[in-house]
């Protein structure tokens, strides 16, 4: 796949590594040290991530949906301020972009600004999700995705690929090297949620699934070196 432009999609768990809360430093470092290569190699790279290590809105059944989804928003940018410092550490130039002002902390949101970051060679990390309620951060990075005109968006999941049932629970569970984003669909085979699938769908966007903890997984993924399933848009 030529991979110009992507939207890099990490779970909010994945930053915590093996606390499973909060960051795990090294972990980050790791990602960070992944995503340079690519980074010095002319990609220009988008991140969003979860933020499954601090809030998940859908668990906080004990207050109103919305602020639940509004807690989940800020977790995200926290998420984004923290992993963005340390790939300056790591000697990449980042900006933080939210879809709502969050003081000087970050920048607002627009499709021209993050096109000039990227030529300026800057990792952008877009926080925030959709600013809107009753949408995941996997929704949040389709549309990032398909707005910023990615080539395509990699999802570095806990499972090494798209299956045709969890291969947590079913050892017959058989992996897909490659399927249509129409069959997810179909099928409801959970890659990204239903939104974010008719997103991708609709606009043509392929997608890249490969597994988290697999040994230079990111960078591989990002040089077009797929080991898990590429999600066809076409």
């Amino acid at each position: 796949m030529d991979m110009k432009r992507v939207l890099l999609k990490l779970s909010g768990e994945a930053l915590a590594g093996s606390k499973k809360t909060g960051f795990d430093e090294e972990t980050v470092r790791g990602v960070a040290r992944q995503v340079k290569q690519a980074v010095d190699a002319g990609v220009e790279v988008g991140i969003v991530t979860g933020g499954g290590n601090f809030w998940r809105g859908r668990t906080g059944n004990e207050i109103d949906r919305t602020k639940a989804d509004q807690i989940g928003m800020l977790a995200t940018v926290m998420n984004c301020i923290y992993v963005s410092e340390i790939f300056r550490g790591e000697g990449m130039d980042t900006v933080v972009m939210t879809p709502f002002q969050v003081g000087a902390m970050t920048e607002l949101f627009s499709k021209d600004k993050a096109v000039e970051a990227f030529k300026a060679h800057k990792v952008v990390f877009f926080a925030g999700g959709t600013g809107h309620p009753y949408f995941s951060t996997d929704t949040g990075a389709a549309l990032r995705a398909v707005e910023i005109e990615a080539d395509c968006m990699l999802l570095a999941k806990a499972v090494d690929g798209v299956y045709d049932s969890d291969p947590k629970t079913n050892p017959n569970a058989r992996k897909f090297d490659r399927i249509s984003i129409a069959e997810v669909v179909e099928k409801h085979l959970q890659v990204v949620d239903m939104t974010a699938s008719v997103i991708c769908e609709e606009n043509h966007m392929p997608l890249v699934v490969f597994g988290l903890n697999e040994e230079n997984g990111i960078a591989n993924a990002l040089k077009g070196k797929v080991s898990g399933t590429i999600v066809t848009a076409d």
